[in-house]
């Protein structure tokens, strides 16, 4: 059986047809979808035995929340089209890979990485969160080759001094009473576990340094946060959110023990601890690029002069930039604003006059390159753009002038109202209404 192939061409018989198409209802996925059907007798062969990331959806048709899930998952494959392959087995008829891989509900997603043991998919069923966890997994597999794995061993950048020794004295100071986020490895000296996760953590640690700190804490020495900690496993992880902390600060490390599940597993929580960025104002060069200069993509928006569109309409146009902020705060990109014909260079540079306002276009400063937003300025026009833009689609073209544009150093809005300019008055009283001139 092809992809998915769910219709039968040729002719046949009535009775077959009917047979063939209550086979068919077992089928999810149309037969030109990018989701490929994986059975026992293509599995190993296409999943277990190849190079590739591979995402795989474990469905029985009758699942409601599979049913669900078939158009995000669909989406989600084309999107990851030539980057990483996604699947899909029928749990329902297959009842023995379902029962290989554990699965005990519908559906269940699971990433087979670099190593092939498979992970359990927990983010949302959309096709952005599929979406960002095949990369997310596809980006061990490129820093792992990077890491510069080999028959012979790997061998990793690392420094164990990156590492930060914990005692039962310095744990308060250094971790709870700090405002970073940190990692701590409670291990026991004589553990085989403790000493493979070593180089790993080691290597974590040098590649998160300055941004995530990472701890070691001998547990059969320092057992007053050994206990506090509950800690009866070696090794154990324990996660501390950034900012102030208290008791209910610590979480589980429920990562991969390799340095590239540590990193990414830190990248993620920490990301997802940041605060959404600030919409700043352009008022000067020197605000533009510290809001964008080392930003993937600077979201630039321009909005309606305030004559047009008073406080609050303006304000409703910055909440609804701060709201998509937040959704892509992940994405680490910068999210700027301008009044209408205030930075009349920008605009020339993003060809945004024939548009009228509000507009936005995605700007990558480095290549100097943007995308202009087409649809409609609101929250799902936007988010549409950003998410397309995300997934690699859509146009993009070079600034004009292939370089920064002139800023004009502006007064920062004071957020209020503007008032209408007045007219002058004109006195007319010395003027005879009566009298006419003549030529």
């Amino acid at each position: 059986m092809t992809r998915f192939a769910c219709a039968i061409h040729g002719k046949m018989s009535r009775l077959l047809g009917v047979l063939l198409l209550v086979a068919g209802a077992n089928c999810m996925y149309a037969s030109n979808s990018a989701v490929v059907d994986l059975r026992p007798n293509n599995f190993d062969n296409l999943v277990l035995n190849s190079d590739h990331i591979w995402i795989v959806e474990f469905y029985a048709p009758w699942c409601g929340h599979c049913q669900q899930l078939t158009p995000e998952y669909d989406k989600a494959a084309t999107a990851l089209k030539g980057v990483v392959k996604v699947g899909a087995v029928n749990a329902d008829e297959h009842k023995s890979l379902g029962s290989k891989y554990g699965v005990r509900g519908f559906p269940t997603i699971k990433i087979f990485g670099l190593d092939k043991k498979p992970e359990d998919y927990n983010g949302p069923r959309s096709a952005a969160g599929i979406v960002d966890a095949a990369l997310n997994a596809a980006s061990q597999k490129v820093r792992k080759v990077l890491g510069g794995k080999t028959s012979g061993g790997e061998s990793k950048s690392k420094d164990p001094k990156d590492v930060i020794e914990l005692t039962d004295e310095n744990f308060d100071k250094n971790v709870l009473n700090s405002e970073d986020m940190w990692l701590v490895e409670f291990y026991a000296p004589w553990c085989g576990h403790c000493k493979n996760l070593a180089p790993e953590w080691a290597a974590a640690a040098t590649e998160l340094k300055g941004k995530v700190k990472l701890g070691a804490l001998d547990a059969t020495v320092n057992t007053l946060k050994t206990s506090k900690y509950e800690i009866k496993g070696y090794p154990t992880i324990k996660f501390f959110a950034p900012g102030k902390k208290d008791a209910d600060s610590v979480q589980d490390y429920d990562g991969g023990r390799t340095s590239g599940d540590i990193v990414n597993w830190a990248l993620e929580k920490l990301a997802e601890n940041i605060p959404a960025p600030e919409v700043m104002q352009i008022t000067s060069e020197q605000k533009l690029r510290a809001a964008c200069e080392d930003k993937p993509i600077c979201v630039v928006s321009v909005l309606p002069h305030i004559l047009d569109c008073q406080s609050d309409c303006r304000n409703g146009y910055l909440k609804t930039l701060s709201n998509l902020g937040e959704k892509y705060k992940k994405k680490m990109w910068g999210w700027v604003w301008a009044e209408a014909g205030a930075q009349p260079h920008i605009e020339d540079a993003l060809e945004i006059g024939g548009f009228g306002y509000p507009a936005l276009a995605a700007v990558n400063i480095k290549k100097m390159k943007y995308s202009l937003l087409k649809g409609s300025f609101s929250y799902d026009g936007i988010n549409e753009f950003l998410r397309d833009l995300s997934y690699g689609r859509g146009g993009t073209a070079p600034l004009k002038g292939a370089q920064l544009p002139v800023i004009i150093e502006t007064t920062p809005w004071d957020g209020k109202d503007a008032e209408p300019p007045q007219e002058e008055d004109i006195d007319l009283s010395d003027v005879n209404l009566d009298e006419k001139d003549e030529l």
